[in-house]
């Protein structure tokens, strides 16, 4: 890499050492730096090569950190994942890795930290089923959960 390209590389690795970040994203805030492709690449391999950005490591820290910090399911962190172009194994692999009981305890934080004042109890449990679909849990497991089956 040229010289006067490792002040970019410089920035370029505190920027992935603030924390974990995918490529779509390094890349990103490179374009935002008006950098050439070319120079793009070189970075973004260099960081690579370095392990400054790693997407499976990636995809595992952000997977867990919004099913602990936002309260999210499986569905809302793929959608999440997806955007930021994370390769569909790889998430999968990531969403593998969280731990299943944690996974039910959320979702059973979730519904509970939904007061719902309707007397009607199917329209009452329709009414948590549809908040936790929208938090990006799983409509089967959801109702499994609602019905006290799990």
């Amino acid at each position: 890499m040229a010289p006067e390209h490792t002040f970019l590389l410089e920035k370029a690795r505190k920027y992935c050492a603030y924390q974990e970040r995918s490529i779509f994203e390094v890349k990103t805030k490179l374009i935002s730096w008006n950098i050439k492709d070319k120079i793009i690449s070189e970075i973004i391999l260099s960081l690579k090569k370095d392990n400054y950005i790693n997407e499976d490591r990636f995809a595992a820290a952000f997977a867990l950190g919004k099913m602990r910090n936002n309260k999210w399911g499986r569905n809302k962190i793929t959608y999440a994942l997806l955007q930021k172009h994370i390769p569909e194994l790889t998430i999968q692999i990531a969403l593998n890795s969280l731990d299943e009981n944690e996974y039910l305890e959320t979702l059973k934080s979730v519904i509970n930290s939904k007061k719902i004042d309707d007397e009607n109890e199917f329209r009452r449990n329709n009414k948590l089923v549809r908040f936790a679909k929208q938090k990006g849990f799983q409509p089967e497991l959801v109702w499994k959960v609602v019905n006290g089956e799990l």
